[in-house]
């Protein structure tokens, strides 16, 4: 059976963050959080390594990430450019924004040809999860004519920063399905629970406990030409403004709305986290560093991987 592929959306900067945070350190040997990505991902059974990436960077990237995995899984790069849009459509003047991850994935159709996960570059999502997204991307699809998909849920109180807000798609499922996706984009944790504070005038009050979609997808090729019918109609509702994204989770909600998808939801005990502010890192390095201690990975990380 073919092997499933690891796509990685490599294409931001981190404006938050303040640099290319994908090569900053957070293990006790200098690990980066791709690196943690990239071995539970091999040890759960993915063969390939996509990674999104953007031009301005390339030899950057190349050099101080995509050299670390070479030896370890195959690597292919795709490109996302702010110009790469579909016939009829251009950049409007002043928009320097990616048009988002639905724009991103789309950049990697031509490097990817069996079933595939699809994860963001800077956010750590467990062995747990890995290991269940490996497992359902091997399982055979239905042929009827709709896209079967798998997405990882993670508990929303389990994602939050204690230093500024942050965009989850928020989840509801039914039968094991995901029933929709909300994209609320400015989510603050709060002593009771969280807040989209999206629209001041309308705050959103959440417990929680709500499934959260973490980028952390698993697709079959099928998808693509899906995306390339969606982003098309993103562009000519959301194409003349600067800033607007399409994102995944939204074309997801709109494709399972539509009746051309159904996306089985595998729920994680695993951890979750993820650098979106600095000061989020010495978190992170604790969490990791707990991990190491309790075994859950070598140390140095690929001290015990063959080749």
């Amino acid at each position: 059976m073919t092997q499933p592929t690891l796509l990685i959306l490599a294409a931001g900067m981190g404006s938050r963050y303040g640099g290319l945070k994908q090569v900053d350190p957070m293990g006790p040997h200098g690990e980066t959080v791709l690196d943690y990505s990239v071995f539970d991902a091999k040890r759960s059974g993915f063969g390939k390594v996509v990674f999104v990436i953007r031009r301005d960077f390339e030899e950057e990237f190349k050099t101080k990430v995509g050299s670390r995995f070479d030896k370890h899984i195959q690597v292919e790069y795709a490109y996302q450019s702010l110009d790469d849009l579909p016939a009829g459509f251009k950049v409007p003047a002043g928009r320097v924004k990616p048009w988002g991850t639905t724009h991103a994935v789309l950049a990697a159709e031509k490097a990817i040809h069996e079933p595939f996960g699809m994860i963001n570059a800077d956010d750590f999502y467990g062995r747990d999860a890995f290991a269940k997204l490996a497992e359902n991307l091997r399982q055979p699809r239905a042929n009827d004519g709709i896209g079967h998909y798998s997405m990882v849920g993670f508990q929303l109180r389990n994602t939050l920063s204690e230093n500024g807000s942050v965009a989850r798609g928020v989840c509801t499922s039914k039968n094991g399905k995901l029933a929709s996706v909300t994209e609320m984009t400015k989510i603050v944790k709060t002593a009771t629970g969280a807040r989209n504070e999206e629209d001041p005038a309308h705050p959103i009050e959440l417990t929680g406990n709500e499934l959260v979609s973490m980028n952390f997808f698993g697709f079959t090729p099928e998808l693509f030409p899906q995306l390339h019918v969606e982003f098309a109609a993103f562009l000519r509702d959301h194409g003349h403004e600067e800033k607007s994204e399409c994102y995944i989770p939204k074309v997801t909600d709109t494709l399972i709305s539509s009746g051309k998808a159904e996306v089985e939801v595998l729920e994680t005990s695993g951890s979750w986290f993820g650098v979106t502010y600095p000061e989020d890192k010495p978190i992170v390095v604790a969490s990791i560093k707990k991990l190491v201690d309790a075994g859950e990975y070598p140390a140095p990380l690929w001290a015990c991987a063959s080749s």
